[in-house]
């Protein structure tokens, strides 16, 4: 077995204190064992571990959480500092230079959060996540420490439906109704005198969020989540999960056998080693990896069936100029075509963009972006729908990762069925930044307490996948 990190590491009161041996990260290293080790360091995976140390009570010693998180962190440039068209950028960041991290979904997002699901335990999920938001200082405030401001921006969601979807979004409508959401259904008539700007000709009928509703910074929701659980004790270290060690239960004839994992491996970055972590319970928060992890070296291959449905999948942000564009009171708008836009800050600024058909999904390979996806599919819409866009200039773009569920477009949560020791909180395919603050509350409480208590979300667990019967969610944008 190769050698771990402490192998190398020169005796301590040597002349090489201080000394970072060849190929070694200084970032500081995975401890020996952890209670709870959460793989992956974006927004939902430090909520679960903010919320493990909020619930976990007055234990003598307290619970031992570690997040491992294999995006390196980068200094992003200062506002007006020029940037090739493409760069991923935070389109929220307003301070100096800043370490952020590069390739992670939460901070390349477009920060929306919203209550129009067809789904019932998104929609209470959106009620848990906009009540945590309003009240955020109260939860991951730190003492000394300056408020946290996630400049949100009320705005609400303007979902546009065409005469074969009307039907079906006044259906959705009714649910959201039901789950305490504010929504109001407009006729292209309100449509228009509400917002003069709009071509509505081929709408039959519109969705709007009265509150709860709009965008904020990913970049600064996720910096709290880790300030904040870092407080209470968690973790962290920057390295990659590439294999497992586990042992297997064949000991009970009449159940079918599973494994419980003992050992995780962190790989360092820029190095060939690893260290070992001991751990009781591993929490799968890799996101659009998160599928990929499942296939790791040392996980029984037959007890990893059904394998889990998530991938990454590309999706491209466009940012642009229209001095005669729609007002601040413009909303989050979802047009009928699947293609998006909201403001982006001062007047005169748009971000969008559009998830592409199935059949013509970008190589998730890289986050390079494809300009020519804006020229000949977003802007014909964009411009259909408010003809001010005719005459937009685009000024930036970037792209990130949906970890998309494959199956049903839902998240997966909850114990898997063979790993006795292995949850998992990913595939939200779009919306785990607005949802983070209720998952990880969720998975903290069945890890902790054995049953959901704040909200009943068993039906998002593994049970659908293996019955074949997927949960679909109709508002993935």
């Amino acid at each position: 077995m190769a050698r771990t990190l402490r192998d190398q590491l020169p005796a301590s009161g040597s002349a090489g204190r201080g000394w970072i041996p060849p190929g070694t990260h200084p970032d500081p290293r995975p401890p020996d064992e952890a209670d709870v080790v959460v793989v992956g360091g974006g927004v939902v995976g430090w909520s679960v571990a903010y919320w493990l140390k909020v619930l976990e009570g007055r234990r003598r010693h307290g619970m031992r959480v570690l997040v491992v998180e294999r995006d390196p962190m980068v200094r992003h440039p200062r506002p007006g500092q020029a940037v090739a068209l493409g760069t991923p950028l935070n389109p929220f960041y307003s301070g100096g230079s800043s370490l952020q991290y590069s390739r992670a979904s939460t901070v390349l997002s477009a920060g929306g959060i919203r209550q129009q699901f067809s789904l019932r335990e998104n929609i209470q999920m959106s009620r848990f996540s906009a009540s945590f938001l309003r009240n955020i200082n109260e939860y991951l405030g730190v003492p000394n420490e300056p408020p946290i401001d996630i400049q949100f921006r009320p705005g609400g969601y303007l979902f546009l439906a065409s005469p074969q979807n009307a039907a079906a979004l006044e259906a959705t409508v009714q649910l959201q109704r039901d789950e305490g959401a504010q929504v109001t259904l407009l006729s292209p008539t309100q449509l228009k005198e509400k917002f003069p700007w709009m071509n509505t000709e081929d709408v039959a009928v519109a969705s709007y969020g009265l509150e709860d509703e709009g965008w904020f910074d990913p970049w600064t929701l996720l910096n709290a989540f880790r300030r904040k659980a870092t407080s209470l004790g968690v973790q962290s270290c920057s390295g990659e999960v590439r294999a497992f060690v586990t042992s297997t239960n064949y000991m009970m004839s009449s159940a079918p056998p599973s494994a419980r994992i003992k050992y995780v491996h962190v790989h360092m970055p820029d190095s060939l080693e690893y260290q070992p972590v001991a751990c009781a319970i591993v929490v799968n928060a890799a996101g659009a990896w998160a599928g990929k992890l499942l296939e790791a070296e040392g996980l029984p291959r037959g007890l990893c069936q059904p394998p889990l449905p998530i991938q990454p999948r590309k999706r491209y942000v466009f940012t642009w100029h229209c001095p005669n564009g729609p007002g601040l009171s413009c909303p989050f708008l979802i047009d009928t075509s699947g293609a998006y836009f909201r403001p982006d800050g001062a007047a005169g600024n748009y971000l969008g963009g559009m998830s592409p058909p199935e059949e013509e999904e970008p190589d998730p390979s890289d986050l390079s972006v494809d300009h020519d996806y804006f020229q000949e599919q977003i802007w014909p819409r964009l411009a259909r729908r408010v003809p001010a866009f005719e005459s937009l200039r685009v000024r930036g773009s970037w792209a990130g990762y949906y970890d998309y569920n494959t199956f049903d477009q839902n998240g997966v949560l909850g114990p898997h069925p063979r790993l006795e020791n292995l949850f998992s909180a990913a595939g939200f395919s779009g919306h785990g930044l607005q949802h983070a603050p209720a998952a990880g509350r969720a998975l903290a409480e069945l890890v902790l307490r054995g049953r959901y208590e704040t909200l009943d979300l068993r039906r998002l667990g593994w049970d659908r996948l293996l019955d074949g019967e997927p949960l679909q969610e109709h508002g993935v944008v």
